[in-house]
């Protein structure tokens, strides 16, 4: 038998329980070996038995032995490992590739990640498996703007999940009408619905400006329309992708909701040509970020909330992404000094460790809902409510937008400063930023990889953009610490060519 220690010691107990079992006296191996009197210094997972540290000591003093003991070998198995006991000695811990492959077997293929495995994160930093640390540039697509495991949202949210944590919409909460007149004060609205994911608060604002069309503007049942952009992206439900022009997300979902007209992004032209008696809504991104970074013209966002107000279209910004301080604004739609008439909010709203979303809008819009019109069973649930009021405290008490702001310029005149031939443009607002690679460069997953050799992380989007958008809390220095191997690899460094 091996004695191993880590995380904790394993093998003591399991050894006197398979002997014991099998009607083998144990101090025939060890016959100066005592049992281990408690069972409660030890814990039992998935059939292995783990041993504290100060019982496994005890036993190894019994036997003369210490850590540097040859018996003695290193681990530290996480704790859903199967690990089925046995008389051999203990496994190693689990690699990158295992967990890899783990994932391929079990897990449907619909994403393409980096091969790298998450397990410890912090701020700005996450740790993998080996326990070589990262800089997180992607903030789990600015879900994570406050940084990983924020103590004050993390203690939070210890403190409501001992406390309560769902009680459906059936009953009321202590929890929820805090939240909505938190985040309604500080948007500037009359009213918030509360969903879950990104997507569930589109579908609620698609809902919510079709009945409003319906009953409020008076356009004829089952007519209404809303427009929408090109190269959008609002979420991965059957309607939302009936609307990309992304043609792998449709591919095979078919058919799709009626009722979206598409024109291009950027251009007011073609927003004016398209709103007609049955238009009801406008739904866009300030910048699109799952389509590249793509950042409009100027003007334009100001010019189409204008267009919206005289043809009393509702102007429906999405800021599941952009909104929460991720552009250097509270708002991205701020940068335009517009109000939209329905906001849409999710992502860093949950400070990175609860899905929280909502939809933002005034009387006018709110007043068309009657109890049973809409739901959600974890809408607004106690836990979710209570994480959002201090995710929201944190993004403005320690004025994460200004940060943004300050430190995506400073960023983006750097990253324009490197000279490359495989950089075609630098762009972005705040810490949104996008590094387009040249075409005749290759693809940008190939830089991606380049960069995770040196310890940062960040996503490529639409081919051939590199997404920087580290969490809010990063500081200058920091920034200014990885830079030189930014560069590097903005430059060909260390870059496979295919």
């Amino acid at each position: 038998m091996i004695l191993g220690h880590g995380d904790g010691y394993v093998g003591v107990e399991a050894y006197w329980i398979r002997h014991r079992a099998a009607g083998v006296n144990p101090s025939a191996e060890f016959p100066a070996a005592a049992p281990p009197r408690q069972a409660s210094h030890s814990t039992c997972q998935n059939g292995r038995v783990f041993v504290s540290t100060k019982l496994c000591e005890a036993y190894h003093r019994y036997l003369g032995a210490t850590r540097s003991d040859p018996r003695v070998e290193p681990f530290s198995p996480p704790h859903h490992e199967h690990v089925p006991m046995s008389d051999t000695a203990v496994s190693s811990p689990p690699t990158t590739d295992d967990f890899l492959q783990q994932a391929d077997r079990w897990g449907a293929h619909n994403y393409a990640p980096l091969p790298v495995v998450i397990s410890r994160a912090e701020g700005v930093w996450v740790w993998d498996i080996e326990g070589n640390r990262y800089l997180d540039c992607l903030s789990a697509y600015s879900a994570v703007n406050q940084g990983h495991c924020h103590p004050r949202i993390v203690e939070t949210m210890r403190q409501q999940a001992g406390r309560c944590t769902l009680t459906s919409r059936a009953f009321q909460n202590d929890q929820m009408g805090p939240f909505l007149e938190k985040l309604c004060n500080l948007v500037g609205y009359d009213k918030a619905l509360p969903m879950n994911t990104g997507a569930e608060a589109v579908e609620t604002a698609i809902k919510t400006v079709r009945k409003w069309g319906y009953k409020v503007k008076g356009v004829a049942a089952d007519a209404a329309e809303i427009i929408v952009c090109s190269d959008n992206f609002h979420g991965r439900t059957t309607t939302i992708i009936g609307f990309s022009t992304e043609d792998q997300y449709k591919d095979g979902f078919g058919p799709f909701t009626p009722g979206f007209k598409v024109v291009e992004y950027g251009d007011i032209e073609a927003l004016a040509g398209a709103i007609n008696d049955n238009t009801v809504g406008f739904l866009v991104e300030p910048i699109q970020g799952e389509g590249g970074v793509i950042v409009p013209p100027e003007g334009y966002l100001r010019e189409a909330a204008r267009l919206c107000a005289d043809h009393r279209v509702a102007f429906i910004a999405d800021e599941i992404q952009t909104g929460l301080g991720r552009t250097g604004r509270l708002l991205c739609s701020d940068w335009d000094k517009i109000r939209p008439d329905v906001l849409i909010l999710g992502k860093a709203l949950g400070g990175g460790v609860y899905p929280v979303s909502a939809v933002c809008a005034d009387d006018e819009f709110m007043g068309v809902y009657e109890p049973g019109d809409h739901g959600s069973t974890f809408g607004g649930n106690p836990l979710g409510a209570a994480v959002a009021i201090t995710a929201l405290d944190v993004i403005v008490d320690e004025d994460l937008a200004g940060r943004s702001a300050e430190l995506g310029d400073w960023f983006m005149n750097e990253l324009r400063a490197i000279d490359s031939p495989h950089v075609a443009e630098v762009r972005g607002k705040g810490l949104l930023v996008g590094v387009v690679i040249a075409d005749e460069s290759g693809p940008a997953k190939a830089f991606c990889k380049a960069l995770m050799k040196r310890s940062i992380l960040a996503k490529e989007t639409h081919e051939q953009v590199i997404r920087f958008a580290p969490p809010l809390v990063i500081d200058r220095e920091t920034l200014e610490g990885v830079f030189p191997d930014i560069s590097a690899v903005l430059r060909g460094e260390g870059v496979a060519t295919s």
